[in-house]
């Protein structure tokens, strides 16, 4: 079965790119939206996942793969939610900025450029391709 790609957003204050490849491994947990847990419960282990710097920065820094499918999220203290864990693989030889994203033709249905709050989002295998492109950066 192919790989599924993703894109998942962190305040760099909150959590940053530098953290995860500090810590080698993450939960990433704490998302109260639907759309976005239903993202998390569809992520399957090595599918991978570009990581974002919302706020400030607003770029895409490197990526990470999933080691752990998704399980009720330990923050929750009511509802439905859900957490995975992450893996850093690596960080992107040039980080790719959201205007950037804008100005590319083939990244523009890219959900983070249409659903700027949504913090997961799914990425189709030709925009994770062409992210990388834009980074300079290989698998």
């Amino acid at each position: 079965m192919a790989k599924s790609y993703w894109l998942v957003k962190s305040e760099p204050s909150a959590y940053s790119w530098q953290n995860l490849q500090r810590d080698k491994h993450a939960r990433w947990d704490g998302v109260r939206n639907f759309e976005a847990r239903n993202n998390l419960r569809a992520m399957k282990k090595g599918d991978l996942v570009l990581y974002y710097h919302s706020g400030e920065g607003k770029e895409i820094v490197g990526f990470a793969k999933v080691v752990k499918e998704g399980y009720a999220d330990p923050t929750a203290t009511e509802g439905d939610w859900c957490a995975v864990d992450l893996a850093p693989v690596k960080a992107l030889a040039k980080p790719v900025a959201l205007s950037a994203l804008k100005a590319d033709k083939a990244l523009a249905n890219l959900a983070v450029v249409r659903k700027p709050r949504i913090s997961v989002v799914a990425i189709r295998p030709a925009e994770f391709t062409r992210i990388l492109e834009l980074a300079e950066t290989t698998l």
